[in-house]
């Protein structure tokens, strides 16, 4: 498995911003209310990253531990899969939150700071849950095991292909 490519985080944050600017956008010319997270969604984007990032460390920690037993290595895949989408997750909700910011910031009359914060909390929790799910995808990597390593080649010889 391949660790999430920063591009990766980029493409998803973008699609973010450009659908939650959109978004608003519609509902406004709809003659609707512009949308408003929750308070509980950065409260919730905290606790997942904080989760991931407690379950990657749980992981390195057994990994490094003096004579551990053998971990089962489809415990770290599901864990890496956890922060890779956690990861994805963050930046498309950070990035619309970001683009619900920029849709009122571009409005003739700005609204005030107040109706703002949680728009703003969820642009920020979005971005802790990135970095928290990145580091936690870092913790998983479990190295190889003796019986799996090649052997060196003695010098002089001649590479098997």
């Amino acid at each position: 498995m391949t660790r999430t490519s920063p591009i990766t985080l980029i493409a998803c944050a973008i699609f973010g911003v450009a659908s939650g600017f959109v978004i608003d956008l519609v509902l406004t010319q709809r003659g609707h209310a512009t949308f408003l997270p929750s308070v509980m969604l950065p409260i919730l984007l905290l606790v997942l990253g904080v989760s991931v990032f407690a379950l990657g460390l749980r992981l390195r920690r057994a990994v490094l531990a003096p004579n551990a037993p053998r971990l089962n290595p489809f415990r770290a895949v599901r864990i890496a899969v956890l922060a890779k989408a956690s990861s994805m997750v963050g930046a498309i909700i950070g990035g619309s939150a970001l683009g619900m910011v920029a849709f009122l910031l571009t409005r003739p009359v700005t609204p005030p700071l107040g109706s703002m914060t949680t728009v703003i909390a969820t642009a920020i929790g979005g971005g802790v849950l990135v970095v928290l799910a990145v580091i936690a995808e870092h913790l998983c990597t479990l190295p190889k095991d003796p019986d799996e390593r090649q052997p060196d080649a003695e010098p002089g010889a001649e590479p098997e292909f």
